[in-house]
C-alpha cells in the first residue's frame, strides 16, 4: 500500500518549468568580448582586509576603460558615482509607471593569497587569453557580470532598443568587504528616491550539470536566499612562563579543547527552505525514477536525504549552519608558555537559525567559563526567501530558458554573501544568478588559484543578459 502511495505521488509531480520558444543565438564577436573583459581584469581593483591599501588609481583606471569600451552606454545612460568609487547607471524607460529592474555586479576582487602566485598558469592580473579561456582574478567573481551586463546593453543600444521599463545597473566597489560604502549607499540612495524594483538580480548561482542524482539536464540554480554570517572569537588565559615548569593546563590546551568541541558538535542538519524547494519543486518533477519517488516523498525520505547530503561537505553546507575554525593564535617562542591563546570560528547561518541561536550553541558547546566568547562586529542574519512565482521570477526564468532551453530553472540556497542583501527590503524578488555554464571544478577557482572563464561561455553569458534586458525592457 505504501509503495503505491509513493509512486502515485511521484506520478502526480508536475513540472514548474515555463514553456518557452528558444530564441536564435545572437551573433557576437566572442574574441572581441574576451578582449574587453581581459582589459578589465588587468586593473588590480583589490579589496584587502578591512579595506586597507585600496588602489583607487586602479578603480579609476577601470572606470575610464568602461567609458572607452562602452560608448553607447555612456552616451545613453546617466552615470552616478556613489560612495566614492561605486557606480549607478540609469537607462531611463519611457513608462515611469513600470517598476524598474535592478542588476548588480561589483568592481572589486579578492587578493591573491601570498605565496600562490607561482601556481597560477597565467599571472593573476595578466588578463591573458589562452587555451580558450580568459585568465585572471575577477574572471568569475565578478567582473564577468559587470562587463557582461554592459556588453548586453551596448549591443541592444546598437540595435536601437528604447526600453519602456527603466533599467538600473549598480556596480559596488567593496562587495568583498560586505558593501558598506558601495551597495549599502546605493540602496540608501534608491530608497530615498522611492525606487521599488520589480526584481533585483545579482551574482550567485550558475548553470551546473551533475549536481543532483537522477537529473541529467543542466540546472540553472537561482539563489532565492542566502546564509547569514557570524564570527566568534574565543580567548583563553592561563599562567605563562618557562616551558621547563609547565602548569597542569595551559591557555593553548584549554582553547584546543574548546575548538575541538565546536568542530565535533555541528549544528543540526535541516532540509527545508530553498534547499528543499530545489529538490521538491525544481528538479524533482524532472528526475528519473527512482529518484523522482524520493523527491516527491521527502515527508518520508528526508532523514535519508539529509544523511546523504551530510556526507558531502559542499552539500552539507546547504542543510546546516556550518562551523569553520579559521584563526588560531598563541605563543612567540618554543620555550615560553603563552599566557593567552585566541581562535576564531566562522559560522554561515542557515535560514531558520539566527546570530542569537548560534551564539547560544557556541556557549553551550564550549561550556567553560575560562573561555571568553565575543561575537565579532561583521555579522548578518540569513535572508528571507524570495518568491518563486510572479512577474519577476517568470521574467528571469523565461529569459534563462529562451537562451538555454535544455536547462531546469530551480531555486537554491546561496552559501556565500552578496551585495543583494542590501536590497532585500526593496522587493520580495531578489535573485542571485549569473547565466554561465560552470563545472564543479570551475566553482573551486572562485577566490582561488587560476581563476578563468571560457571565451565561448562568456559570449553565451552576454547573450543571456541581452535577452533578459530585452524582456525586462518591454
Amino acid at each position: 500500500m505504501l509503495g503505491a502511495v509513493l509512486v502515485a505521488r511521484a506520478a502526480r509531480l508536475r513540472s514548474h518549468q515555463l514553456p518557452v520558444t528558444p530564441v536564435p543565438a545572437v551573433a557576437l564577436d566572442a574574441e572581441a568580448l574576451a578582449q574587453r573583459l581581459a582589459g578589465g581584469l588587468r586593473f588590480p581593483t583589490v579589496s584587502n582586509q578591512d579595506g586597507a591599501n585600496r588602489d583607487e588609481v586602479a578603480f579609476e583606471g577601470m572606470q575610464r576603460d568602461l567609458e572607452e569600451q562602452f560608448p553607447r552606454v555612456h552616451a545613453a545612460m546617466a552615470r552616478e558615482h556613489v560612495g566614492g568609487l561605486s557606480l549607478l547607471y540609469t537607462w531611463a524607460g519611457s513608462d515611469p509607471g513600470l517598476a524598474p529592474v535592478l542588476l548588480l555586479a561589483h568592481q572589486d576582487v579578492v587578493p591573491v593569497e601570498p605565496g600562490t602566485e607561482s601556481s597560477w598558469e597565467h599571472a593573476p592580473f595578466s588578463g591573458d587569453i589562452a587555451d580558450g579561456f580568459v585568465w585572471g582574478r575577477g574572471a568569475l567573481d565578478d567582473k564577468l557580470n559587470l562587463f557582461g551586463q554592459l556588453e548586453a546593453a551596448e549591443s541592444l543600444l546598437g540595435s536601437g532598443l528604447r526600453p519602456r521599463r527603466t533599467l538600473l545597473f549598480a556596480f559596488g566597489h567593496d562587495e568583498e568587504l560586505g558593501g558598506p560604502e558601495g551597495a549599502s549607499k546605493i540602496a540608501a540612495l534608491l530608497a530615498q528616491r522611492g525606487v521599488r524594483p520589480l526584481l533585483v538580480l545579482d551574482e550567485g548561482g550558475s548553470i551546473l550539470q551533475g549536481i543532483v542524482p537522477g537529473v541529467n539536464a543542466p540546472v540553472a540554480a537561482v539563489g532565492i536566499s542566502e546564509k547569514g554570517y557570524l564570527s566568534v572569537e574565543l580567548t583563553a588565559e592561563g599562567p605563562g612562563g618557562h616551558s621547563s615548569t609547565p602548569p597542569a593546563e595551559t591557555a593553548i590546551g584549554m582553547l584546543a579543547v574548546a575548538v575541538h568541541a565546536l568542530e565535533r558538535t555541528p549544528l543540526a542538519a535541516r532540509l527545508d527552505g530553498a534547499s528543499r524547494m530545489l529538490l521538491e519543486d525544481g528538479v524533482g518533477p524532472e528526475a528519473r525514477f527512482p529518484y523522482r519517488i524520493v523527491f516527491a516523498n521527502l515527508w518520508l525520505f528526508r532523514p535519508a536525504v539529509e544523511g546523504a547530503l551530510a556526507r558531502i561537505p559542499a552539500a552539507s553546507a546547504t542543510i546546516r549552519t556550518t562551523t569553520a575554525l579559521t584563526i588560531f593564535n598563541a605563543g612567540l617562542k618554543d620555550n615560553v608558555i603563552p599566557s593567552k591563546a585566541r581562535a576564531v570560528a566562522n559560522f554561515r547561518i542557515l535560514p531558520g537559525d539566527s546570530v542569537e541561536s548560534v551564539l547560544a550553541h557556541v556557549a553551550r558547546t564550549v561550556n567553560d567559563p575560562r573561555i571568553q566568547l565575543r561575537a565579532l562586529p561583521k555579522q548578518r542574519e540569513p535572508s528571507a526567501l524570495s518568491r518563486t512565482d510572479g512577474e519577476g521570477w517568470d521574467l528571469l526564468a523565461r529569459s534563462i530558458r529562451e537562451v538555454h532551453p535544455d536547462t531546469i530553472v530551480a531555486p537554491y540556497l546561496m552559501l556565500a554573501g552578496t551585495d543583494s542583501r542590501h536590497f532585500r527590503n526593496f522587493t520580495d524578488a531578489v535573485y542571485r544568478f549569473m547565466p554561465l555554464r560552470l563545472t564543479l571544478e570551475d566553482t573551486r577557482r572562485i577566490h582561488g588559484t587560476n581563476e578563468r572563464v571560457s571565451v565561448e561561455d562568456y559570449a553565451d553569458l552576454v547573450r543571456s543578459y541581452r535577452r533578459f534586458l530585452e524582456n525586462a525592457a518591454s
